[in-house]
Formats: C-alpha cells, sequence, structure tokens
C-alpha cells in the first residue's frame, strides 16, 4: 500500500496491440492502474484509426502506474519482456506495422538505465537478437473510452480477443502466478 511520503510510479511501454498489454498488466500486484494510449508519434492528438494507418510514428503503449514498495520498474520492465515478442520489428502476430513496435519510453535517466539492464536480461530468453526500441519520452495521447479496459469489456465477444488476448493473458497468468493481484 502506498504511504503519505511514497507516490506512485510510471512506466510506459509497447508491446503491440494495447488491448493485450493493458490485460496483463491489469493483473498484477502492485499495480495501481493501466491506461492504453499513443506515444512517441508526430501527430497530436492522434485517433485509433490514424495511429491503425502506421502513418503517425505513434505507438499503441499502455501507461501503467504501479507502487514501487510491491513492484519495482525492473519487475515491470521483465513482466513486459515476458509477455510479448520482442524480436520481430514492428510485428506482434498478425499486428503489423510501427504502431506495434515493441518500445520503452523511459521517463527519467533511472529509468533509461534499467530499461537497457532490462534488455540484456530478457536476451538470454531469446535466441533471435531484441529489436525493442528505447524512446525519449514523449506526449502521452490517452485512447478513446471504448479501448480502456478493452478485454475485461468485450472478452471472447471478440474474436481477436479469442485468438489473441485470452492465450497471451493465460500464458502469463500460469507463468507469473505469483505476481497475480
Amino acid at each position: 500500500m502506498l504511504h503519505d511520503k511514497d507516490r506512485p510510479a510510471e512506466a510506459i511501454v509497447a508491446g503491440g496491440c494495447f488491448w493485450c498489454t493493458e490485460a496483463v498488466f491489469g493483473r498484477v500486484r502492485g499495480v495501481i492502474s493501466v491506461e492504453s494510449g499513443y506515444t512517441g508519434g508526430h501527430v497530436e492528438n492522434p485517433s485509433y484509426k490514424a495511429v491503425c494507418s502506421g502513418n503517425t510514428g505513434h505507438a499503441e503503449a499502455v501507461r501503467i502506474r504501479f507502487d514501487p514498495a510491491d513492484i519495482s520498474y525492473a519487475d515491470i520492465l521483465d513482466i513486459f519482456f515476458a509477455t510479448h515478442d520482442p524480436t520481430t520489428l514492428n510485428r506482434q502476430g498478425g499486428d503489423i506495422g510501427p504502431q506495434y513496435r515493441s518500445a520503452i519510453f523511459p521517463l527519467d535517466a533511472a529509468q533509461l538505465a534499467e530499461a537497457k539492464a532490462a534488455i540484456a536480461r530478457a536476451q538470454a530468453d531469446w535466441s533471435a537478437p531484441i529489436v525493442t526500441s528505447v524512446e525519449a519520452p514523449a506526449p502521452w495521447w490517452k485512447a478513446e473510452v471504448e479501448h480502456q479496459d478493452y478485454f475485461d469489456r468485450v472478452g471472447d465477444a471478440n474474436p481477436y480477443c479469442t485468438a489473441v488476448v485470452a492465450p497471451k493473458l493465460r500464458k502469463f497468468m500460469k507463468s507469473h502466478a505469483e505476481r497475480l493481484k
């Protein structure tokens, strides 16, 4: 639990479709909230349709607010690397384009150093080179309301969620049971 002297920390990561990433981190102990949005692009206040075109430069990303007394930024990044493929450039499964890139957006020098260390740790788990970019902080644009808590609201009613999000979430819950809320 947060104490008066502590304040929530934030992490911003992009690991393909934000519905998947949000569903995972929403179940992690120590995570206070997860917000889907767009970052890393050159268009102000982009829409989902514009970002999906691949022409805005944005990544579908999540902003994670967490309690550093319960979970560290390093742990957030380790979960991030364990729940998507960081070895495919601008692609996660059938989602293709720069908006689906694997990226970390460190918010300060300490997060930048930890991002580099997390990539080095994660590389031991992958035979192909990790292509996750470490990008400068950029304006954050909250995604439209229909994209917030998407999997928890829509779930199996959307075939994409059935085929992509649900299996990823089951795998995470099985392999990281100790991290669940």
